[in-house]
Order: C-alpha cells, then sequence, then structure tokens
C-alpha cells in the first residue's frame, strides 16, 4: 500500500537496527495496546496470565518493579499505586465492607487514620485504634465482624515497635488477614511475611525511589485468593502508575543497599549525639535501648532506617524550638523521608488515643551529607536551647 506523508507519521516502515541491549529496562508508555488478532481481544487486568490489553492495567517497566518488590520481600504478586497513600486504601476497599470493623495501631500514619474516619466510616465500616504495643492482647480487640487487622513497623512519628509475631498468630486464630505498612523497613529490614503477615505496603516514594522525586506505592500478597481480590479493586479503581516513576524506582533500587548502609550509620550517630544532649528529654529510634518496643526490634529487625525522633525537654517552649529548626541550613524543612537531603519536621502536641508521646516532638530523617557537617549544622542551630 502506498501511504501519503501524512499517512507514514503514524504508520511509519523505517525502523531502528534490532539487536540492541542495555542495563537499564526499557520505559514503555502507551494507554493502548495491541492485540495479534481480532480473535485474541481480551479485557482483564491479570497480564501475567492474559495478554496485554491495556496500559492501565501495567507495562513491561511496571510490571518488572511490580515483580522485582515481590521478590525482595517474599511475595508473589504486587500491585503497583500512585503513592503509598493510595496502597493503604487499595487494601481498605479491597477487604472492607460495611458492617465491618478494622484493628489500626493508635501510632499508624496519619493519612491511613484520616482515611478510615472520613472514607470508611462513611461507607460503614468501623476503626479502632488499639495500643501499638499491644501484641498478643490484641486477641481481646476481636470481633465477630472485625475483618483486617493493620500493623505499622515502627509507628508513624512515635516510632514503637510492634509485636508483629504475636497479633498475626492472635489474627489467624480466627482466620483474619493481617496487613502491615512496611515502608520504614524497606521490605528488606523486616521480614514482613516471613513474621506472619499476609499483606504488606509501602511508600515506594520513600527508600525505593531514594531521591525525593517520585510517588509511587506497592501492595505485595503470597495468597492467590488476597491477590484477585485486591486486583479487581484495583483495576476497578483505575489505579495505573507512571512508566517514568517506574523507571526511576527500578534505578532506585539499584543502589538501596548502600544507600541503607550509609543511612543507618549516620543516622545511628546523630541519634546517639541528641540523646546525649541536655535540652533533649528522649530520642526515639528503635535501636537505641530505651525506645518502646526496643528489644523486639533487636529480635525481629536486621537493621534501622534513617528516619526517628527526638523529645525536647518540656520545659522548652515551641517558639524556642522553632527558632532552633529555622536556624538549620543542611536540614530542610519538609515531609516525607528516605532521600538524600537531610529534613526535619515538627510534630508539636501530637495526639494519640492512648497517651500522648511528648509536646515537643521534632522528627528528623537523615540523609546522605556527611554526619560530621549535620552534626555540626545542629549544633549551631540548638545553641541557645542548651543555656
Amino acid at each position: 500500500m502506498s501511504l501519503s506523508w501524512q499517512s507514514k507519521l503514524i504508520h511509519p516502515q523505517a525502523r531502528a537496527p534490532e539487536g540492541f541491549q542495555s542495563l537499564a529496562t526499557p520505559t514503555y508508555r502507551g494507554s493502548t495496546t495491541l492485540f495479534s488478532s481480532a480473535g485474541r481481544v481480551l479485557d482483564h487486568w491479570d497480564q501475567q496470565q492474559a495478554p496485554y490489553s491495556y496500559g492501565l492495567y501495567g507495562t513491561p517497566t511496571s510490571l518488572e518493579l511490580g515483580a522485582r518488590i515481590a521478590e525482595l520481600e517474599g511475595g508473589r504478586h504486587c500491585f503497583l499505586t500512585p503513592g503509598g497513600q493510595a496502597a493503604i486504601s487499595l487494601i481498605g476497599l479491597s477487604l472492607l465492607s460495611a458492617g465491618g470493623h478494622v484493628l489500626i495501631p493508635d501510632n499508624a500514619y496519619g493519612p491511613n487514620r484520616e482515611f478510615a474516619d472520613r472514607v470508611l466510616a462513611r461507607l460503614g465500616v468501623d476503626a479502632e485504634y488499639y495500643p501499638p504495643l499491644l501484641g498478643a492482647g490484641i486477641a481481646e480487640r476481636l470481633r465477630p465482624n472485625t475483618q483486617l487487622v493493620w500493623c505499622e513497623n515502627p509507628g508513624s512519628v512515635s516510632m514503637e515497635v510492634q509485636d508483629v509475631p504475636a497479633i498475626a498468630a492472635a489474627a489467624h486464630a480466627v482466620g483474619l488477614p493481617v496487613a502491615l505498612d512496611n515502608t520504614y523497613a524497606a521490605g528488606v529490614l523486616f521480614d514482613a511475611f516471613g513474621h506472619g503477615v499476609d499483606i504488606t505496603m509501602q511508600a515506594l516514594t520513600k527508600y525505593v525511589g531514594g531521591h525525593s522525586d517520585l510517588l509511587l506505592g506497592s501492595v505485595t500478597v503470597r495468597d492467590r485468593a488476597l491477590y484477585e481480590r485486591i486486583g479487581d479493586t484495583h483495576q476497578l479503581l483505575g489505579m495505573g502508575v507512571s512508566p517514568d516513576d517506574c523507571s526511576l524506582a527500578l534505578r532506585g533500587l539499584q543502589t538501596l543497599g548502600v544507600r541503607l548502609a550509609q543511612l543507618q550509620a549516620s543516622t545511628l550517630e546523630v541519634a546517639h549525639w541528641l540523646a546525649a544532649r541536655a535540652d533533649v528529654e528522649r530520642v526515639l529510634h528503635p535501636a537505641l535501648p530505651g525506645s518502646p518496643g526496643h528489644e523486639i526490634w533487636r529480635r525481629d529487625f536486621n537493621g534501622s532506617a534513617s528516619v526517628f525522633s527526638a523529645l525536647f525537654r518540656p520545659e522548652l517552649s515551641v517558639d524556642a524550638i522553632v527558632r532552633a529548626l529555622d536556624r538549620l541550613q543542611l536540614f530542610k524543612i519538609g515531609y516525607s523521608w528516605g532521600g538524600v537531603t537531610s529534613l526535619v519536621m515538627p510534630f508539636f502536641g501530637l495526639r494519640r488515643d492512648h497517651g500522648a508521646p511528648g509536646r515537643n516532638l521534632v522528627r528528623f530523617n537523615i540523609g546522605l551529607e556527611s554526619p560530621q557537617d549535620l552534626l555540626a549544622d545542629l549544633r549551631q542551630a540548638f545553641a541557645d536551647l542548651a543555656d
């Protein structure tokens, strides 16, 4: 068929030479995917079992990232979402229904609680917040209509380490699934499935991305029935992800090991320095003795990450702490964590249903700067607090 130049723009016959190989996974962009025959048309989200049918259900780029996350976590199937909060929402909307009850640790990531209070409640789901250190005592909170038990290890901001195996054993005794926010561990510092978890999620935005420039989440399972239930919901919610973000995450995975090792070392150095200061009442870091759940951390984790919190002395005014934080130069003020830049975020007056950790709480994320430079920055910024 002889084509006009306009049609050749859409249907070119010129091609690059075959045989190119690269260490990098190709970035496949596309919404429409092509079928080899009209008789092979099938609309299904499971591209592992069916031909590619639509870009929303995954491209080779996103499916490779999902497969790598599942492999790292010891799972079998992984769904990608547009962010960590989307992963939390996907789990809730897949497994909870009207008249049901869900248990969430009191120290859970704030938007997880907001989703439960503002969305799940509207759908007729009752969310109950339990003390994070409850352990096997969770059995007393289970109801006939309980549908899911959440864990977060360690907890957001206040950093309590949960006895996940004990919680999972209690839930499994009555046939309930356990979901875990495993973002702190990047899916590798804590073996979620090995400790009894059924569904693990993480914000790939944090350590897997590693450079504060992408938004992605993941939900990983082993069980086929959970895979199918979550997969149906994932499709119907239209949770597509950017192949460009997936490419960045695939690149981030290659340096995850060395970044986590350096972040752990630098973070422990800064945390110990803060713990020795007279103006700091307590440092909440899972690897430090005295931090809530430290013994469980020693038993269950194979390392620590870059984020922790410090409680400044209660007699210090909020204004004084704010002035000190504003004097920081290398530490930037911003949400999130897990990137290469050190961050600080105040959580003054943080409240929990089961007790407040303290009024003057500040969360730190340690980046890849020289720890000596970070300590010098903290020293000059907090000099007046020690007076």
